[in-house]
């Protein structure tokens, strides 16, 4: 989670302020394995979203999109969305091809999800 990504209650120039830190942070971070950008799966990728894809790629630093509450889509949204989301992140370097589907309230995707974070810590 980062200041000033999504929903923040504050200044343009605050939270510019935020993305020149985050920006500054991202460069040159060789111990930065991976990132994961959380999408809410009800309303897929939007403009803050799409702002920290283009970030993170222009920082070279490689993330995977996860679509979080997806047990709130119904199946044929969600489908839906999916394509949208794997469209987008086709266009996107830093991206990895291929979208985690989560739900922490029915716990689908966490293990895939665990998987991802302890094989990026060298921990499996």
């Amino acid at each position: 989670d980062m200041p000033g990504y999504g929903y923040a209650k504050v200044s343009k120039k605050e939270r510019n302020s935020w993305q020149r830190l985050l920006k500054d942070y991202l460069r040159g971070r060789v111990n930065l394995k991976r990132s994961f950008v959380l999408i809410d799966g009800r309303h897929g990728i939007k403009d803050s979203d799409k702002e920290m894809m283009d970030l993170l790629d222009e920082a070279a630093a490689p993330y995977t999109v996860v679509l979080t509450k997806t047990d709130k889509v119904k199946r044929e949204d969600l489908e839906k969305v999916i394509a949208e989301v794997e469209a987008i992140i086709k266009k996107h370097p830093a991206a990895y091809p291929f979208v985690l589907k989560t739900s922490s309230a029915k716990g689908f995707g966490i293990e895939e999800l665990r998987t991802a974070i302890y094989s990026e810590a060298m921990i499996l």
